[in-house]
């Protein structure tokens, strides 16, 4: 059961941009690290007021716990906020640390610094093919695959994503949530 929310508790809230080395490009997320998880509500209430995704980080045992949220619901993955989080332990937290192991719904995921950057290995997710998704993207892909969270499409090239023009209202009747 989790203690009940103080309103004069603080946290520190990190915002970062992964896949980019300048500032104001790439992905960004927040973190927020804790020191245990608080309730689903209020972590959802965060998160709601912050990015398109919000890693809440937990210390445990030499190893983090990690969970995501968009300002909507919980996911069970994602890969940007994960990098994000680990950024922010090997930088922030315990700079000295060349790796840190995050435990979490898809299962352990460690983030590993090289160099200047950081690399992260997901786990694999099995997908069967899905009729395409021409009506929600506005375009025909080559291929389209769901995993059970998420739907692939595969386009032809670059431009084509670049000039994606999709249904927004078409894609919220998905019967897949996502998890980015």
């Amino acid at each position: 059961m989790s203690r009940p929310y103080h309103a004069a508790m603080r946290v520190p809230i990190f915002q970062l941009d992964a896949f980019t080395t300048r500032r104001f490009a790439g992905n960004p997320a927040a973190v927020v690290v804790l020191d245990r998880f608080l309730d689903d509500a209020l972590l959802q209430a965060v998160a709601a007021e912050n990015l398109a995704e919000t890693a809440f980080v937990v210390p445990s045992e030499g190893r983090y716990r990690l969970r995501w949220f968009t300002p909507t619901v919980e996911v069970p993955l994602c890969g940007h906020a994960t990098l994000a989080a680990g950024a922010v332990v090997l930088e922030r937290l315990e700079s000295g640390r060349d790796s840190v192991v995050f435990d979490t719904a898809s299962g352990p995921l460690q983030v590993a610094r090289e160099g200047n950057a950081y690399r992260m290995e997901l786990p694999a997710r099995t997908v069967r093919a899905v009729p395409a998704l021409s009506a929600a993207l506005g375009v025909t892909p080559v291929e389209a695959a769901i995993d059970g969270n998420n739907y692939l499409a595969l386009l032809p090239g670059a431009d084509d994503v670049r000039s994606l023009e999709p249904d927004l209202a078409a894609i919220a009747r998905l019967d897949i949530p996502g998890s980015w």
